[in-house]
């Protein structure tokens, strides 16, 4: 699909924010959508894989109501919900918590250890600080497609090792920081050191695009081998899916949504914004299992 077709079926305005993924929409009230404006954000959400639906103002029951249409909502595991929403999730960093860990500050596609991982994440901008707090991500598909032939042969062939271990029994090494209070996570879970084998290489079933499936947050290891075998090649592959040309940076404006298909992209949250607080609601639409690309 070209860049410009889904904008051409469209009555709002589609305008793209990075080289190769991501828009902006404008113009389009999600809590009012008929049937072809839902028809139309979901090719845009195929086409691009993160969208901004700008300028929205969302109760928690109405993002709910919008992520809905684009699968079941699902409540994801280790990480605790509002109390009277058990499908929305309150991303908080207090203005007092400084030099602490944030939740998502690394590379990783949602809860890609599960063996039907989530398709959809929604975040929409609740308080904000001044500046800083964005979120960056990565095109998979992208990456994927600019390695040399001999590698996407290596890769197609490949699955890895994906564990929820930053909730298990062992800790991911966060340096000397803490944990940030704002969002409360479950440790010590036994079956998240559980390690499930997915496709290294992805299939985007929108597009038929391949898109590399892997990142530091939750990726182990390649399948049948070692941790260390694995390390050259796990550590070129975060390497190269992050480049700049790859990447696009969401600077949150107040009533920001923001939609992402974690089947072909990554993220990260710019943990940035010390002394302000900054708070988002999450929800999380559908579920399916990593299709590879070879054979």
């Amino acid at each position: 699909m070209k860049r410009d077709s889904v904008a051409a079926m469209t009555q709002f305005e589609i305008r793209p924010m990075g080289a190769t993924f991501g828009a902006e929409i404008f113009g389009l009230d999600v809590r009012t959508m008929d049937a072809a404006a839902e028809a139309a954000a979901r090719r845009a959400m195929d086409e691009y894989r993160v969208l901004v639906f700008r300028d929205q103002n969302l109760t928690p029951a109405e993002q709910m109501d919008f992520s809905r249409r684009f699968g079941p909502l699902i409540q994801v595991p280790y990480v605790k919900p509002l109390a009277d929403l058990p499908d929305v999730i309150a991303v908080l960093k207090e203005a007092d918590e400084v030099k602490v860990s944030t939740f998502g500050s690394w590379w990783h596609a949602d809860f890609s250890y599960l063996e039907e991982p989530p398709v959809y994440s929604i975040l929409h901008a609740i308080e904000l600080p001044p500046k800083g707090g964005d979120t960056l991500f990565a095109d998979m598909a992208a990456a994927y497609e600019a390695l040399s032939d001999g590698m996407k042969q290596l890769l197609d062939k490949l699955r890895v090792m994906h564990s929820g271990h930053i909730y298990g029994t062992k800790l991911a090494d966060t340096g000397t920081l803490g944990r940030a209070r704002g969002v409360e996570i479950s440790t010590g879970n036994e079956e998240a050191d559980v390690e499930r084998a997915h496709p290294l290489v992805r299939l985007h079933g929108p597009t038929g695009r391949k898109a590399l499936f892997v990142s530091p947050t939750y990726t182990t290891r390649i399948e049948d081998m070692t941790p260390e075998e694995s390390r050259p090649l796990l550590e070129f592959l975060y390497a190269h899916m992050s480049q700049p040309h790859f990447t696009l940076r969401q600077r949150w404006h107040p009533g920001d949504l923001l939609m992402w298909d974690n089947r072909a992209v990554t993220h990260l949250a710019v943990n940035d914004y010390d002394g302000y607080r900054r708070l988002l609601h999450r929800t999380t639409a559908g579920t399916e299992r990593p299709h590879g690309t070879s054979g």
